[in-house]
Parts: structure tokens; C-alpha cells; sequence
């Protein structure tokens, strides 16, 4: 299994690479991180979709807790854990360096990688793994309006909303107090809290956001009626 398992990671680091190269040869106008992006939401979508065929009871989709990983699982983690060090990579080269995005991934690969190493909570990670990926493909699309030019819409604020208000906000912290009530290795433990913290920071930052566009639309929608609408001066009669 082991072996299988780090095939998986080899053929996924390579993959996930080739395919940013052709997205870089098929849009030469477009950012280094705008194709990277594109990558990314494939990948949330490959690892929903694995996610949620290894569920073992969807009555219970984090049952059996503290226990061994399905195939399914292992295959579903290892993955993501190729794409992780993949993007990892990624982060490095890119223009405009993002430590909390860095730290998240260094913090995922760990989590995942002592999951493999343990073949344990197998259930709590896909569980985490589909709450995490469920919600990213919003946080890209958030960053691909910007570069094409939707930068201050009502789509963009949308995706801003939904990113991390339902998915990180409400599973995570839930799914985190599973992870820690159940007997799991500290390591699993350490990185449930470590992931969830850097959610609950992105979270403050797209409320500070949210709230600053709300503001300036505020201020902008004044601003134009006061424009529109002249005041009116009263004429005195002789």
C-alpha cells in the first residue's frame, strides 16, 4: 500500500505540473497565478468528487471516527497531497509571495502526510478534505473576476460572502471538535486546530474586505445621487 500510495503522489506532482505548463502555453497573456488558479478549481473538483466516493456512511459522512482508511481514502488523500506539494511549489515561484496561503499548505501536507504514515482517520480527513475543496473553487473564481475585470460586481461580492461563511466556518470548527474528541493521533489533532485557525484568519480578512467594498458602494451610491440630483435654488420674486 505504501508503495501505491507514493506512486499516487509522484504521478500527481508530475500531472499537476504538466497541466499548468499547458494552461501557461494556451493563455501566454494570462498571470502565472490566474493559470494556476485554473488548476486549483480542477483539482477541488477531482477532490470532491474522490471525497465523496470514499464516504463509507453518508448518514454519518465522518463515521467510523479514530479508524483505519478505506483504499478509497488513501487514494482520495494521497491525491490532493500530490497537489499540495505541487501548489507548495507553486507559492515559490510566484510573483507576489502569500505566507498564509504557504503556511496552510505546509500545515495540509503534514496533516495529510501522518495521516498516510498512521492509515488512520481516514474519514475525518475526507471529511475535511471535502470542506476545504467544496469552498475553494469560490475562492479562485473570486481572484479570476479580478484579472478579467470584474473586480467591484455583485458576482464578486457573492463569491467573496460564500467562500468561507458557510463551508470553513460552520463544517470546520464542528469538524474540528470531532478530530479532537476522538482518539486520533496528536500530530492529526495539532494540524485539525492549526488548519482551522488559518481559515478563521481568512475569514477576518474577507469580512474586512466585504465590509470595506460594502462601505465604499455606500459611499459611491451617495455620492452619484448628489450628482444627479442638483440642488434646487429658489428664485425671489420683485
Amino acid at each position: 500500500m505504501e508503495e501505491q500510495i507514493a506512486s499516487v503522489v509522484v504521478l500527481g506532482v508530475i500531472s499537476w505540473t504538466t497541466a499548468f505548463l499547458f494552461i501557461r502555453k494556451m493563455l501566454p497573456k494570462r498571470s502565472f497565478d490566474f493559470c494556476n488558479r485554473l488548476v486549483s478549481t480542477v483539482h477541488a473538483t477531482v477532490a470532491v468528487t474522490l471525497a465523496s466516493l470514499s464516504v463509507q456512511d453518508w448518514n454519518c459522512p465522518v463515521c467510523p471516527l479514530a479508524s483505519t482508511s478505506s483504499p478509497r481514502q488513501m487514494k482520495a488523500l494521497s491525491l490532493s497531497l500530490s497537489y499540495l506539494i505541487y501548489d507548495l511549489v507553486c507559492c515559490l515561484f510566484d510573483e507576489k509571495f502569500n505566507p498564509d496561503n504557504f503556511f496552510h499548505h505546509l500545515v495540509s501536507i503534514v496533516g495529510i502526510g501522518a495521516g498516510l504514515s498512521y492509515q488512520k482517520c481516514g474519514s475525518e480527513m475526507v471529511a475535511a478534505l471535502w470542506i476545504t475543496e467544496l469552498s475553494s473553487p469560490f475562492l479562485h473564481i473570486r481572484e479570476l473576476l479580478k484579472e478579467l475585470g470584474y473586480r467591484d460586481t455583485d458576482l464578486n461580492l457573492a463569491a467573496d460572502v460564500i467562500i468561507f461563511t458557510v463551508a470553513r466556518m460552520v463544517g470546520g470548527p464542528y469538524l474540528t471538535y470531532v478530530t479532537l474528541s476522538a482518539n486520533n493521533p496528536f500530530i492529526i489533532k495539532a494540524m485539525a486546530v492549526g488548519l482551522q485557525l488559518v481559515s478563521a484568519f481568512w475569514f477576518y480578512k474577507i469580512a474586512r474586505m466585504v465590509k470595506y467594498k460594502l462601505t465604499k458602494r455606500t459611499t459611491t451610491a451617495a455620492a452619484s445621487s448628489k450628482q444627479v440630483d442638483p440642488p434646487t435654488h429658489k428664485t425671489r420674486s420683485n
